[in-house]
């Protein structure tokens, strides 16, 4: 506490300071211009003083607009100077204004500079209204007529150009070069305009009876509750509540702003394992710890750069002055080393990390287009287990052939869904014990118009890392969930799966939507399976529980897809609630020469055995491969040597043929019906 004494009294030093000179000067000028012409001050009757006293009274209560600039700041006396210059010239106007000018400095708190700064401003407004109202040798009168209005009009314009040009010079000339944006020029120049609109109803007032004065107040102050709600609902609509960050809709209007021409970049945070700050300490806590990572984030950027919270826990810094990957990357990395030292949460030390995706952006490349860029490199750094990824032209999801097929894509989504091209194809999955169809899985394909048929590997490589992963996925359970009621109609219903991407898993809102589908189907939800991968899990673990545990209490069943190809499938096996894990092809169909993937999917299948769970063996294509899987013990396969992937008709087609076998009896694929 000792320590912060002094500069607390340098500081009240340098304020009183500030206002003596402030005072000072403005005493001197108000000396200069009464030295000047002092009998035209004697003649200025009562009326000139009850304004010069309420402009002075009113400027004790000054607003400024959200912001920090000089400019930035509407006073209220302009309505009482503006009256005065129009109706006793520019001297006694200029008196009261730079009086008033200064009492609202004090009373904001503003150095010399600003106080100057502010004074130049008005000055220049209140020349340029009594230059108009000297060359049309004009003074309003008691009556006014259509002359007076529109010579008002003409005046006040040229006050508001004059005050605005200077104002624009001094930011030229200091280093608020930042334009503002334009509904906040709107609000500034709209509070104005309704300030000096009550200058000539003062004159009228002041013809009728001085005494009438006073009452100018209420509308003064009714003037700037109105520019102080304008402010304030603009302010409330681009800053987070809880972080007092920008929100989405500022870093969207900083972006579509034209700035000078240099590069820019977007670093995109998500951070990892957020949730479990939430499980653990509640939250509150979470909201805590959110606010203390914006304070840090803020803190480590440059007043120039743009530090942004977009919803939850994910945040976004706009670098403004960068030079390439390379540097962006540096900025990354010190993002990362702030994040880098605990947060301490009620007693407990919080370790914060964070994934970050870079996009960068030249010439006249859209603020939408970086931020979902930035969102894609973003994912990738999950996925890849890094903390910082850049999209680029060197990505390998950036190449032009594959951006032109991801365009093509999103603009097929956006059509009826009868005249995408996209079709759904299903491989049955046969139970090893009895030979029966226990389900299928739904498998993407993707008729182009130039291209032909696109398989399930392109697409999900060029979609997965785009937000338009979820229109597909969401275009693919529409499909499915109806399928599956029109079999139940036709009194043959099957369990059909479903793949879903780890950015589905991660927005949360597959659970509600599968609930919708299934609702409105009028389908059992144990009808329908998700399949998810271990790349899934491996980006965001904890949060993709809470969306799989939903689906879980739902009914509906979780398979594990590809297993064995990740790094902490022991730990899913244990934690999540899953029904079924599914073999990777990669070892299935090596399986009969190579011992070593023998010894894998036995030991994959014993273990599922144990847990509790199905065991299914995927790329089964061959009649050897299946007897060794059924001496494993494996629950179900699915494979070519029983049946390709084909469509809805043709799967009730090849139903309609198919015969149970078991593999002690087995003679080849399948047994026509005789």
């Amino acid at each position: 506490m000792d320590a912060a004494r002094p500069r607390t009294a340098a500081s009240a030093s340098r304020r009183r300071r500030a206002l003596l000179i402030t005072t000072g000067l403005s005493l001197a000028a108000g000396l200069l211009l009464w030295g000047t012409d002092p009998g035209a001050f004697r003649t200025l009757p009562p009326a000139y003083w009850i304004m010069a006293a309420l402009a002075v009274v009113a400027d004790a209560r000054p607003h400024p607009l959200p912001g920090h600039r000089v400019s930035r700041v509407i006073l209220p006396s302009i309505c009482f100077t503006f009256a005065i210059v129009l109706a006793w010239g520019f001297a006694p106007a200029l008196t009261v204004q730079l009086i008033a000018v200064t009492v609202a400095g004090v009373r904001m708190r503003h150095s010399v500079l600003r106080s100057v700064h502010l004074a130049l401003q008005h000055i220049a407004g209140l020349g340029a209204a009594a230059l108009v109202a000297e060359l049309a040798n004009w003074r309003i009168a008691l009556r006014p007529d259509l002359r007076d209005a529109a010579l008002t009009c003409a005046a006040a314009a040229a006050w508001i150009a004059a005050r605005y040009a200077v104002a624009a010079v001094a930011r030229r000339c200091t280093s608020e070069r930042r334009t503002r944006p334009r509904r906040r020029a709107r609000a500034d120049l709209f509070g104005t305009a309704a300030l000096l609109s009550l200058a000539p109803l003062l004159l009228l007032a002041a013809q009728i009876s001085p005494a009438l004065l006073p009452m100018s107040l209420l509308a003064v102050h009714a003037v700037q509750r109105m520019v102080r709600w304008a402010g304030e609902s603009e302010r409330a609509g681009r800053v987070d509540a809880l972080t007092g960050l920008p929100n989405r809709r500022a870093l969207q209007a900083t972006m579509s702003e034209r700035g000078p021409d240099r590069q820019r970049a977007l670093l995109l945070l998500d951070l990892d394992r957020f949730r479990t700050v939430n499980d653990a300490l509640g939250h509150g806590a979470g909201d805590r710890l959110l606010a203390r990572v914006a304070d840090r984030l803020a803190a480590a950027v440059p007043r120039h750069d743009l530090v942004v919270r977009l919803g939850g826990d994910e945040f976004a810094v706009l670098a403004t002055r960068v030079e390439g990957a390379a540097s962006a990357r540096r900025i990354a990395e010190h993002l990362t080393e702030a994040l880098s030292l605990p947060f301490p949460m009620d007693g407990t030390p919080v370790e914060v990390t964070a994934s970050i995706g870079i996009a960068l952006q030249s010439g006249r490349r859209d603020g939408a287009t970086l931020l979902r860029e930035a969102e894609s490199a973003m994912y990738e750094a999950k996925q890849r287990g890094d903390q910082v990824a850049v999209h680029g032209p060197d990505a390998p999801h950036a190449s032009p052939d594959r951006l032109a097929l991801l365009a093509d894509l999103r603009a097929a989504l956006r059509r009826d869904p009868a005249d995408d091209g996209i079709v759904l194809y299903y491989q049955p999955q046969i139970a090893i014990a009895t030979g029966e169809v226990v389900g299928v899985e739904a498998l993407l394909r993707w008729k182009h118009p130039k291209r032909g048929l696109v398989g399930p590997e392109e697409l999900l490589r060029v979609a997965e890392p785009t937000p338009v992963m979820r229109l597909l996925t969401a275009r693919v359970l529409d499909e499915v969930v109806a399928q599956l009621a029109a079999w139940r109609t036709a009194e043959t219903p099957l369990r059909a799966a479903v793949n879903v991407s780890a950015r589905d898993l991660h927005a949360g809102d597959v659970a509600d939507r599968v609930a919708r589908l299934l609702r409105e189907h009028e389908v059992p939800s144990d009808l329908l399976q998700l399949e998810i991968t271990e790349s899934a899990l491996m980006a965001d673990p904890h949060r993709v529980l809470d969306t799989i545990t939903r689906l879980d209490r739902m009914g509906v069943a979780i398979s594990l897809d590809d297993f064995g190809t990740g790094y902490s499938s022991l730990q899913h096996l244990r934690r999540l609630p899953l029904s079924e894990v599914k073999i990777d092809r990669s070892f299935v169909l090596g399986m009969a020469e190579d011992r070593g993937d023998a010894a894998i999917v036995r030991s994959v299948i014993g273990l599922a055995d144990s847990l509790g769970l199905r065991a299914v063996a995927e790329g089964v294509e061959d009649e050897v491969t299946w007897r060794l899987l059924a001496a494993a013990g494996c629950h179900a396969a699915q494979g070519w040597f029983h049946a390709r992937p084909m469509p809805a008709a043709e799967l009730a087609e090849w139903l309609g043929r198919y015969r149970p076998v078991r593999p002690g009896v087995l003679r080849g694929p399948w047994i026509p019906a005789k």
